[in-house]
């Protein structure tokens, strides 16, 4: 039952006095601020919600690589649609299911009576490799540091002996490094995701503020969650100092989850890899380490994607720019054309958290 104490994350009125202290805030800045959020789920709060149209001029708010489906390199669907054309079943989340490799994707896989399965969970790949004994059952495993974990729980657990994984799981600290270096990106403060620092706990960035003395604030994802993180990295920017703050303690804390943590860094390691249209990014992929390759897709087979001629549009595609935080949507002569979420041409358009098909159902900057 609710009563007058229970907390509201969308009260119109805390809302605008929120956006009141933002505004009063940038009046003391004098300058414009560019503010990036690392996160899908942060994006579609300030789409859906049509929060840009509630932030004074001057203040921008744009998305970085925080769609884990989007930063998938090509070649790593490349692989997965190979094993499923081999003969495994290929087991994923729905949002890897249309996303585009070199010159298709596992749903053309599917189609052409290759076995792919959408699952919501690490351990429903397993139920189905249980319940296909006779069967390889390959689990496409992407995501950051949330979905990272339960995959290590699983493999910590000794799954069944047909089971494996093709790991496409990213580490977002040192990405969040080289936007920060991006010349023509210009951050002035970053907006963490709240439900990886479940994991990671907040204390992770304490090194990056240190280093490149940019503040960072780690946000929720109701509107007056993320309305609070910005009027939070303001005033880190008003005071002229790089801090990091915690504006989501009823789910983060500054250590994280240590047992989750714990069983991911057993199980997988950091490795050097492409971030799809962003850059080779060290230590920013995860790799299942030496002492778990009997569960390693990568050891268990020898993968060999023939993957055929690329669609000459994805040339003209800049999911990456969109990504790296120096381009919107809008700008890309594909947005909404060539380019929707039925026919996607990059990965921006085809998960729920990527930038372009938040913008194409939402809308980016709204006049309200």
């Amino acid at each position: 039952m609710a009563t007058d104490a229970t907390l509201q994350f969308r009260d119109p009125d805390a809302a605008r006095e929120i956006a009141d202290r933002i505004d009063a805030l940038m009046a003391d800045v004098g300058e414009p601020v560019n503010l990036m959020h690392v996160c899908g789920s942060h994006e579609q709060a300030i789409a859906k919600f049509g929060l840009r149209s509630m932030l004074p001029e001057g203040l921008a708010v744009r998305m970085g690589p925080g769609c884990p489906v989007c930063v998938t390199n090509m070649p790593e669907v490349d692989e997965a649609v190979a094993l499923a054309e081999d003969g495994a079943i290929v087991a994923t989340y729905g949002d890897m299911y249309r996303v585009p490799g070199t010159a298709g994707s596992l749903a053309d896989a599917s189609a052409a009576g290759a076995d792919v399965e959408i699952v919501y969970s690490a351990s429903e790949a397993v139920e189905l490799a249980e319940e296909n004994p006779g069967r390889e059952v390959v689990f496409f495993a992407t995501g950051f540091e949330t979905t990272a974990a339960p995959t290590a729980a699983i493999l910590a657990a000794g799954p069944p002996g047909n089971f494996s994984v093709l790991s496409a799981h990213k580490y977002v600290p040192p990405a969040m490094e080289v936007v920060a270096e991006l010349p023509d990106t210009d951050v002035d403060g970053f907006l963490a995701a709240g439900h990886a620092a479940t994991i990671t706990g907040y204390g992770l960035f304490e090194a990056f503020v240190e280093e490149y003395e940019i503040p960072v604030v780690v946000g929720g994802f109701e509107p007056l969650d993320v309305l609070l993180g910005i009027e939070r990295l303001l005033e880190h920017i008003d005071d002229g100092r790089a801090g990091l703050e915690n504006a989501y303690p009823r789910c983060v804390s500054e250590e994280g989850n240590t047992a989750a943590l714990e069983t991911m860094w057993e199980v997988f390691e950091t490795t050097s890899g492409e971030w799809r249209g962003i850059a080779n990014i060290p230590d920013a992929n995860l790799a299942v380490r030496e002492e778990y390759a009997a569960y390693d897709a990568r050891e268990r087979f020898e993968i060999d994607p023939d993957v055929g001629a690329a669609d000459p549009l994805t040339e003209r595609c800049i999911c990456g720019d969109i990504m790296a935080g120096t381009a919107d949507p809008d700008e890309c002569e594909l947005f909404g054309e060539e380019c929707t979420p039925r026919n996607p041409v990059g990965a921006c358009m085809v998960s729920s958290e990527g930038t372009c098909k938040i913008w194409l159902e939402y809308g980016g900057r709204p006049d309200l």
